[in-house]
């Protein structure tokens, strides 16, 4: 599985966790439907998951007239995504990650989201 693809599966199953009291499993189990398991989206869940304590105040940190809890679902779970591959996953350049959050968003978020996130993101790595 190429990692964009891991990403976006990742980003699913994630947002399907933070939406619904569901097991990270069931969540894969209708995120893949017939595809492998990988390494790097099974690495990306559970490192969030691991890291989301420390995660979610790193973000919070850096939104400007925001708070944590208003975020959306979509924009939380794309931050939550690259402020790990950020800050705990040394083989992704920052770059990288931020780039990627960005593109989710334009797919999965609203008109505005892609610009939201760059503009966290960028705050987080200044």
């Amino acid at each position: 599985m190429k990692r964009r693809l891991a990403r976006e599966k990742a980003f699913q199953t994630l947002f399907q966790i933070d939406s619904s009291d569901i097991s990270t499993e069931e969540a894969m189990q209708h995120v893949l439907n017939e595809e492998e398991e990988d390494a790097f989206l099974n690495q990306l869940i559970d490192g969030v998951i691991e890291h989301k304590e420390k995660i979610d105040p790193w973000i919070e940190e850096h939104l400007e007239h925001w708070t944590f809890a208003r975020l959306a679902r979509v924009e939380k779970t794309l931050l939550r995504m690259a402020a790990y591959e950020i800050k705990f996953n040394e083989d992704v350049p920052t770059q990288v990650a931020i780039n990627e959050a960005v593109e989710l968003a334009k797919i999965f978020g609203e008109d505005q989201s892609g610009k939201f996130i760059n503009g966290v993101l960028s705050k987080m790595v200044k």
